[in-house]
């Protein structure tokens, strides 16, 4: 009777390569068909054979129902830091967003198209803030962080979904600064109502299919060893290294929805806005420095959501020491600066907001 080991074997030149190492009496795999420099990790796997190689089939194996969450540190001392800093930073983001959202409602002087797409802007940011943050910070004081496969792959798709709708988002939001700098006068029968609810939709529509499609292709793949997720919510570029099997023809699925279409749109909007910048040299000096303000507000915000997403989707997904630092970036950090990058230097919104807070006082009373 002969036993089999299934060997998982990641090298630089083969993201996985499966491989079955024969060994007798059933004893422990002891050795494989990788370089000591590999990562490899073993999967034991009882199989009877007849007197020729037999290929081990992953999707054979048990599968992982559960995943490790390594989170932002081991440390406890550092975990609680965390807590603390990361505690502040979603409050902010809340109350920021949502107040933004309730500016934007109440007052009838910001029924505006831009003021509409600012305020969706901001509600997808409380959203998608939401989406890692609250479990993030539960799993700080968790002594052991674990997810299932199944909301493993629900906050995937609630990740991707709002992203993605984001990023059409910052599209719609270009194009509307471009309509109202190039065409000032046909700018309120081209952005319409209408028009605007249609790209709106369009967005929600465009950011769920491209959600849907990072499921679709990480469902399929078998789990069937590791479960150690070195982040601290899941996405396909930690998911696909715990896959057992070859992942290579995936990954350039994942980096060309992922990457290659994020990367199109940061270097069309920067296109646009040289070209927006361009044109603003013929208007008035009142007029060129309230648009400035506004493509300046635009210009951070493109560039705080799109260059983390590029450096993390645009590439092979392979493990960097600066990957989790850029993920509380996109995840924690841009949410939350985003009232502030849109409101500081937006007249309109402070009077509204001074407006709003003094409509409280006076419904509170003295």
């Amino acid at each position: 009777m002969m036993f089999s080991c299934l060997v998982s074997c990641r090298t630089a030149y083969n993201p996985l390569l499966v491989v079955t190492e024969v060994v007798e009496n059933g004893g422990d795999c002891v050795r494989a068909l990788c370089r000591s420099s590999d990562e490899c990790v073993f999967f034991p796997y009882q199989m009877h054979f007849t007197g020729h190689s037999q290929q081990v089939n992953p999707a054979n194996h048990s599968q992982v129902t559960a995943f490790v969450l390594l989170g932002l540190s081991q440390v406890w001392e550092l975990r609680c830091f965390f807590f603390i800093v990361f505690c502040a930073v979603y409050l902010v983001t809340v109350t920021g967003n949502l107040l933004i959202v309730a500016i934007v409602t109440s007052d009838p002087h910001l029924h505006t198209t831009m003021y509409f797409l600012l305020g969706n802007l901001s509600f997808l940011d409380f959203c998608y803030s939401s989406i890692t943050a609250p479990r993030m910070l539960v799993d700080l004081l968790s002594g052991s962080p674990s997810i299932s496969f199944g909301a493993c792959l629900t906050q995937l798709f609630f990740f991707h979904f709002i992203g993605g709708i984001k990023i059409f988002l910052l599209t719609v939001m270009a194009y509307d600064r471009y309509v109202a700098i190039s065409q000032p006068l046909r700018y309120t029968f081209i952005m319409n109502q209408t028009v605007c609810g249609l790209l709106m939709a369009a967005s929600w529509v465009g950011g769920f299919i491209h959600s849907i499609v990072q499921v679709v292709l990480t469902i399929q793949l078998p789990f069937c060893g590791p479960d150690k997720l070195d982040n601290f919510y899941c996405d396909v570029p930690q998911l696909i290294k715990l896959a057992c099997t070859d992942t290579f023809i995936l990954e350039l699925l994942m980096v060309s929805n992922n990457g290659l279409v994020t990367l199109m749109c940061f270097l069309v909007l920067l296109g646009s806005y040289t070209a927006l910048l361009v044109m603003l040299r013929s208007h008035s000096r009142e007029g060129r420095s309230k648009a400035l303000s506004t493509c300046a507000s635009h210009i951070a915000v493109v560039t705080l959501i799109f260059v983390p997403c590029i450096y993390i989707y645009a590439r092979p997904f392979r493990t960097f020491s600066m990957d989790k630092a850029v993920s509380v970036l996109y995840t924690m950090v841009t949410p939350m600066l985003n009232p502030a990058i849109y409101t500081l230097r937006n007249k309109e919104v402070i009077m509204a907001m001074k407006k709003l807070w003094r409509r409280q006082k006076d419904f509170l009373g003295p």
